[in-house]
């Protein structure tokens, strides 16, 4: 069962990516605002 596991693997590592492309995209989001209020 070791493609299991690497299968696993590459799905978090996927996951992972996109989480912190999220969160990335929307700290930008807050500086953007941040920088229009001022």
């Amino acid at each position: 069962m070791w493609y299991f596991a690497w299968i696993l693997g590459l799905g978090l590592a996927l996951l992972l990516s996109v989480l912190a492309n999220l969160y990335g995209d929307a700290r930008e989001a807050r500086a953007v605002v941040r920088e229009g209020d001022d």
